[in-house]
Parts: C-alpha cells; sequence; structure tokens
C-alpha cells in the first residue's frame, strides 16, 4: 500500500479487509472525526455523555471489527461514521440506564470521566433512536439526515456534501424528519409517523432540491 494513495483509494482498500488501509483512513480522518464527535457532545445536555477522544476511538473500534465494509468514498465514509456514532452513543446511554438500575448491559468500552448527560437527555437520545428505526421503514434519507445532524453534529453543507445533495434539501429534510419526530414522539401508542405525515414526506422528496 502506497503512503501517497488517496482517501478513496484507502477507503475502497480497507472495504476489502485491509487494516493497514483501515488504520490509514482513520489516521487521514482523525481530526475531521474528533470535530465531529466535539459538535455532538457539545450539544449535549447538563455535561458531556462521554469525551470527544472516547467517541471517536469506540466508533473506530466499532469499524475495525465490523468485518468487511462496503464503503466507496470519503462522503460514504463519513455517512458510515455517523451511524456508528449513533450506535456508540445510543449503547453509552442504554449502559449508563442499566447501571443506574443495577442491571446488566453489554459492556462498552468508553471513559466517561468528564461526567454523563441528565436523565432526561439520556431518555430523549433513546426515543429519537427508537423513532428512527421506525422512520427508516419510510424515508432513509431522512434517517441519514437526522444521524448526521443529531448524532453526529454535523453542519447543512456537511451533510449536503455527504449525501451529494443540495443545501436546501438539506434544511428542507431536516425540517421534515424534525415534524415527524415530534409526532412520533408525542404519541402515545408507538413511533409510527401519521399517513399525512409520510405522504407530506414524500412530496417534499420528489418536488425539485
Amino acid at each position: 500500500m502506497s503512503l501517497n494513495a488517496s482517501l478513496t483509494d484507502l477507503i475502497q482498500l480497507a472495504s476489502n479487509g485491509d487494516e493497514t488501509a483501515l488504520r490509514a483512513v482513520f489516521d487521514r480522518t482523525y481530526e475531521e472525526l474528533r470535530t465531529l464527535a466535539r459538535m455532538r457532545l457539545s450539544r449535549s445536555r447538563r455535561g458531556a455523555i462521554l469525551d470527544t477522544t472516547a467517541l471517536v476511538h469506540e466508533s473506530f473500534l466499532r469499524f475495525a471489527t465490523a468485518g468487511t465494509l462496503n464503503l466507496a468514498d470519503r462522503q460514504h465514509f463519513i455517512r458510515y461514521a455517523a451511524t456508528v456514532m449513533r450506535s456508540v452513543i445510543v449503547d453509552f446511554v442504554r449502559q449508563s440506564n442499566a447501571e443506574r438500575r443495577g442491571g446488566d448491559a453489554p459492556h462498552i468500552t468508553l471513559n466517561t470521566h468528564i461526567g454523563e448527560a441528565s436523565c432526561a437527555g439520556e431518555d430523549e437520545i433513546l426515543r429519537v433512536h427508537e423513532a428512527l428505526d421506525e422512520l427508516a421503514r419510510y424515508d432513509k434519507r431522512l434517517v441519514q439526515v437526522v444521524e448526521m445532524r443529531y448524532f453526529a453534529g454535523m453542519t447543512e453543507q456537511e451533510i449536503a456534501e455527504a449525501l451529494d445533495i443540495t443545501d436546501r434539501t438539506v434544511r428542507r429534510d431536516w425540517e421534515k424528519a424534525r415534524l415527524l419526530l415530534a409526532e412520533a414522539l408525542a404519541g402515545e401508542s408507538g413511533v409510527r409517523p401519521s399517513d399525512e405525515s409520510r405522504k407530506d414526506a414524500e412530496r417534499s422528496r420528489l418536488s425539485p432540491g
């Protein structure tokens, strides 16, 4: 593997199981991943959920243990990183809740010395996560936008670049996702968006970006 290989070439090598290439991808994108993690954690309520370094390194461990990755380029990598960060944050919250209840939860390698989120903030994270699982049945791109905005702290421009869409489309998707999630989270019988909301989301998706 050439030390001068492009990031896209390294990602493709890593996708084929090259561990050295995966490490090189991590080294090349480390500061970018730290920036994403820092932006996300800076919005945590009443203290950070976990520290920036811990979130980035736990995310890398999940990359490393995921086996063959189906990644094509930097944009695809960033989208996948947002999904991984969502997974790390949700698992941490579940572990934190289980420890408060005295129960068991799968152990994850996170350093939480700088404090935890409030119970209310943790509850919101889990509810958003569950609502996204339901929303994914109807609109996967909206889920990607929320993952990158809510769980990875990315800006509209960064999301637009990662998804290869316009800033305007990102803003529209984000507002639509917020409405759908608010409706789902307010519901008493699950997290399924109403038929009218789903139709509205589809009309929005079909309109010019």
